[in-house]
């Protein structure tokens, strides 16, 4: 990665705006990430996370605002921005009808990566896939599936990558080992990481910095380790529930 694009940040979201028949989801949403940088976005259920991450990924149009991947506009050049992003959620799992390494090749055509046979058995080892090879990803279970989709993911070397809930559906030793890869990959790449989670342990032993969002707004911002003893709570969990349900109240007619 050259110094230019280090020197910006690999994503930047300004005045996001996304309304639906009238209600606003997201509300004026501003934030950056820096290159290495782990953000966890946390809320609610219907708080906007989702519908943020859509609108990074293109998927949906804002009402207002902007989206900027690593310098470039998302809005006026789409598909090189997000030629420099990728995805990963359980709710949108890979074509069941092909194997795990003909999905990977597929998707690694499509964002053209280098060298793509050595890099889809780098990632098949990485993510201990290599006995379901040649297996249909519809005959996964939902753990492996999760581990293939985390694969294509990673597949681009993305400078900024977006995992909604990546670790819902797995047993807590492949969680800690999906934590620890998306972790090196930070560090190694210098990838950016935007990542939305209902575990407050997993946010705080992930996470640099911290959002919680509530009515498509950032209620507060920091450092996960460091915001509980700030706000006078024990625990991350403990300060997620009281701002969460104190804004509620606030807001509830």
């Amino acid at each position: 990665m050259t110094k230019s694009a280090l020197s910006q940040p690999a994503l930047k979201v300004d005045h996001l705006s996304k309304s639906f028949l009238g209600r606003t989801v997201v509300d004026d949403l501003s934030f950056s990430i820096a290159p290495g940088e782990i953000v966890g976005l946390v809320g609610l259920n219907g708080a906007g996370k989702t519908t943020t991450i859509n609108m990074i990924l293109g998927v949906l149009a804002p009402s207002y605002g902007n989206v900027a991947i690593a310098g470039v506009d998302l809005g006026a050049h789409r598909e090189e921005a997000l030629a420099q992003t990728n995805f990963s959620a359980v709710y949108a799992p890979l074509p069941g009808n092909l194997t795990v390494v003909q999905n990977l090749r597929i998707f690694g055509m499509m964002y053209d990566v280098p060298e793509l046979s050595a890099r889809i058995d780098e990632m098949v080892e990485m993510f201990d896939l290599t006995r379901y090879r040649n297996t249909r990803c519809g005959l996964l279970s939902s753990g492996e599936q999760t581990r293939v989709s985390l694969a294509k993911a990673l597949l681009n070397k993305p400078r900024l990558l977006l995992l909604d809930e990546p670790t819902a559906s797995i047993d807590p030793s492949t969680a800690d080992t999906i934590r620890n890869h998306i972790r090196d990959y930070a560090q190694r790449e210098r990838g950016a990481v935007l990542w939305t989670s209902h575990n407050m342990y997993e946010v705080a032993a992930v996470c640099t910095r911290m959002m919680l969002l509530s009515r498509g707004r950032i209620l507060i911002e920091g450092d996960p380790r460091e915001l509980p003893g700030k706000h006078g709570m024990a625990s991350l969990e403990d300060l997620f529930i009281d701002l969460s349900r104190g804004s509620d109240e606030e807001i509830a007619p």
